[in-house]
């Protein structure tokens, strides 16, 4: 009985520090993404329409952070780097599309600045964009449908080991 405790323990500390290391992640993504932006917007000073930054933001942002994702919250997720960045963009292009959508909406009809409406996007998508890495991006490709463990963590003789 004790041992098994032990194991969800370990399971459960395993599944917090992944999921810290995601936010940790989304955090330079954000850092990131912001700069990149608000420099365009203030070197470009509506030469540019801030949408197009915001797309050229996003590219750049992806091809930035995609090996944090790939080697530090993911690791071990079996595909090729290419695979896995095509996956890891088509993900983002969720993301990119709500924002192509949302901000238009927030900063021309409801007057929120262009930065502070692109944070509320993001904290709005951070959970699907989650689910949507952890279930197709860099699932394990080993195991089927949702049951993947956070991520490539198995257990294995007793206690908890990432491969």
């Amino acid at each position: 009985m004790v041992g098994l405790e032990r194991r969800e323990t370990r399971a459960a500390n395993s599944r917090f520090r992944h999921r810290v290391t995601y936010l940790m992640g989304g955090a330079m993504t954000a850092v990131i993404y912001y700069c990149i932006v608000a420099s365009g917007i203030l070197l470009l000073d509506e030469r540019v329409p801030y949408l197009c930054v915001v797309l050229a933001g996003h590219f750049v942002t992806v091809v930035i952070v995609y090996p944090w994702y790939r080697l530090i919250v993911f690791p071990g997720c079996g595909d090729s780097w290419l695979v896995g960045y095509l996956r890891f963009y088509a993900v983002g292009l969720s993301v990119l599309t709500a924002s192509i959508v949302g901000l238009p909406i927030l900063v021309e009809l409801a007057g929120i600045p262009i930065l502070l409406a692109q944070a509320l996007i993001i904290v709005m998508t951070l959970s699907v964009s989650y689910g949507a890495h952890r279930m197709w991006t860099f699932r394990n490709r080993g195991s089927f449908g949702f049951g993947n463990p956070p991520h490539n963590l198995q257990q294995r003789g007793g206690a908890v080991k990432s491969r």
